[in-house]
């Protein structure tokens, strides 16, 4: 990413004099960052919660950051004189590969990638929600994720495991579901193909640039995502796939949709990266069965003994009635209701929307997410309580069923 000699880093103090040619909004900035910083950095998000993204572009340059923050850049930032430039340059590289960037508070930005902020780990520092996404394709991402699940699993899948994740991923397609995964080989591969041989929508969340073909096995599948669906990308065009931004894009894959379906993994498994991701968003996470003689069965049935509830389906049927708590035949299941927020108070409709569809949060984690005073939450959400809109076990509170009028 990088584009000269990486230089020794500046021993100390700021780069220079102050920066004046900086991007020219807030969406370009990000772009850069975006390049800088590799995606879901913790010191990064602190900052653009503390100043607006040009103004963290413009403390970058000048050093202005924490030591951290300032080594990691560095490099970059020794190589690139003109930050607003560089900003035009990846902006013309998205338009020509037909892409788009989305930003958080657009139309089409998924709200449910902010619970990645309930699961900041200190010893995992890129799990903090995205700062930016580069789309390939018309459709609207919030409403193809709306109603969405992931299917995940095996590279080295065996022909059982790819039968299983195509046959999931029609019927699930079939009855009204957007099909996210990785956009692997195997099992991801399967999902994929299954959903657009439906006609499905299906996303594929992909840990290198959206114009690569990555791998190149799947080019003429990804093209065809690209028209049906969406491909997306946490990383500007031009970035390569490495190991670590696989176990980076996980997580996204997780928080974007209702529930994930494990289908073979072996023990090391980047897919029980995903669950675990998935069970601590409080999403619905699920596992098939193979056979105990295969080692890519062994990482789906250690979910079993994970204190995650992770729970064993067959069939779509049985995924749609987890995820939906409606057994039956399967259909096409309605369209989930709009909740009357505009009855609430600005700061009550924050708390309500910070709170994850069955996830129990703890009061302190709740208010930091809604960005409000600990003391403030808490008196709003008894308040909630007496409304019947959360549920309160002992100092956690989740949303409460839907059962008021």
């Amino acid at each position: 990413m990088n584009r000269c000699r990486r230089p020794d880093p500046p021993q100390g103090g700021r780069r220079g004099g102050p920066v004046t040619n900086l991007p020219t909004d807030a969406r370009r900035a990000l772009m850069l960052l975006s390049e800088l910083v590799e995606p879901g950095d913790a010191e990064l998000d602190d900052l653009l919660a503390d100043t607006d993204p040009i103004e963290a572009v413009k403390k970058i340059w000048e050093g202005d950051v924490p030591d951290r923050l300032r080594r990691l850049t560095s490099a970059s930032v020794s190589c690139t004189p003109d930050p607003a430039d560089r900003a035009e340059q990846i902006a013309a590289a998205t338009e020509a590969c037909g892409a788009r960037v989305l930003a958080p508070g657009d139309p089409d930005w998924p709200e449910q990638l902010r619970d990645l902020h309930l699961v900041c780990d200190a010893d995992e520092p890129h799990v903090r929600p995205p700062r930016c996404l580069w789309v390939r394709g018309r459709r609207d991402l919030a409403e193809l994720c709306g109603r969405s699940v992931a299917i995940v699993g095996s590279r080295a899948a065996s022909e059982y495991g790819q039968h299983l994740a195509d046959d999931l991923a029609a019927d699930l397609t079939s009855a009204g579901w957007t099909i996210v995964s990785g956009g692997a080989l195997g099992i991801d591969r399967a999902a994929h193909l299954g959903s657009l041989a439906r006609g499905g929508a299906t996303v594929a969340v992909l840990a290198c640039g959206v114009e690569l073909p990555y791998p190149k096995a799947n080019h003429s599948m990804f093209n065809l995502i690209a028209e049906q669906g969406m491909l997306l990308s946490e990383w500007p065009p031009g970035s390569s796939a490495m190991k670590h931004r696989f176990l980076t894009r996980n997580r996204v894959i997780a928080a974007l949709t209702a529930g994930t379906v494990v289908v073979e993994a072996a023990d090391r498994s980047g897919a029980r990266n995903t669950a675990r991701y998935a069970a601590e968003l409080g999403r619905v996470l699920m596992f098939t069965p193979g056979p105990v003689t295969s080692s890519q069965s062994v990482g789906v049935h250690r979910l079993a003994r994970e204190p995650w509830e992770a729970r064993l389906v067959t069939n779509a049927e049985e995924v749609v009635e987890d995820l939906t708590g409606i057994g039956g035949p399967l259909a096409t299941p309605p369209p989930p209701q709009r909740r009357p927020l505009d009855r609430l108070t600005e700061i009550e409709a924050r708390l309500v929307e910070s709170l994850p569809r069955g996830y129990v949060v703890e009061t302190a984690r709740l208010a930091a997410a809604a960005g409000l005073p600990t003391e403030t939450a808490a008196e709003t959400l008894e308040r909630l309580q007496r409304m019947r809109w959360v549920d309160r076990i002992d100092n956690r509170w989740r949303l409460a069923r839907p059962s008021r009028p």
